[in-house]
């Protein structure tokens, strides 16, 4: 693998999974690393293996990312790689859904990747580089029954992103969208003793993200999909 040219990452919609992978994977390449999440008290268990600073951030909310944005400059932590990772979901009949709930899914799967990003744009532009990572899943792609607004909002992820690559790349800006096609493997969700390998490897997918952001522009992606050997698709 090329060395790595990014020095500062910022991961919002952090937590103890793939965004926990993510910063382990940053910190091991010599990446600083930065984390927001509404709250950063579930942060503390890693904050510590990582040098990870931590900033409380409603990621649906535009004067909270401005202002993470702002703080992230003074810190002299302005990040040249920004995941975004937060998602919500409501799950009912479609007919039952609560349209606040509805509202809700989009603000934080959606609408929070736009504002996030558009930050992070402004920043990388005067310097013509820069990466910018989308967390997708199986929804990016496919709408499910009884799913409709998680559907919603990662197919809006999906195209945001793709319409940024294209935008974007010409000016050094790596765009990627990574589709989640599968469950990820964690302390609450353990692996089938008779079906090793059935779950994603949060650090495996971390490889993934880290691979992206080392790949020459001449030959970039700008959206990838990761599922176990046993997932069907």
């Amino acid at each position: 693998m090329p060395p790595m040219k990014h020095t500062s990452a910022l991961i919002v919609g952090a937590g103890s999974g793939l965004s926990a992978a993510l910063a382990r994977a940053f910190a091991k390449a010599g990446i600083k690393v930065a984390l927001a999440a509404r709250s950063v008290a579930k942060l503390a268990e890693f904050t510590d293996a990582t040098g990870a600073r931590t900033f409380e951030c409603d990621a649906a909310q535009a004067y909270d990312v401005a202002k993470l944005f702002g703080d992230l400059d003074a810190a002299g932590l302005t990040p040249d790689v920004v995941v975004y990772n937060p998602s919500y979901r409501v799950r009912g009949a479609f007919i039952d859904l609560d349209p606040a709930e509805v509202e809700k899914t989009l603000a934080i799967t959606a609408f929070g990747g736009f504002l996030v990003a558009q930050q992070a744009a402004k920043r990388m532009l005067p310097k013509g580089a820069g990466a910018i990572l989308f967390t997708g899943a199986s929804a990016s792609v496919k709408g499910y029954a009884q799913s409709a607004p998680f559907a919603m909002g990662k197919f809006a992820l999906r195209g945001l992103s793709q319409s940024m690559a294209r935008e974007l790349s010409q000016h050094g800006i790596h765009v990627c969208h990574f589709v989640i096609d599968g469950g990820i493997r964690s302390a609450r969700r353990a692996e089938p003793a008779d079906n090793p390998d059935s779950l994603l490897d949060p650090d495996a997918i971390a490889a993934s993200y880290l691979h992206v952001l080392s790949q020459p522009r001449s030959a970039w992606t700008s959206e990838l999909e990761l599922r176990p050997w046993v997932e069907k698709f």
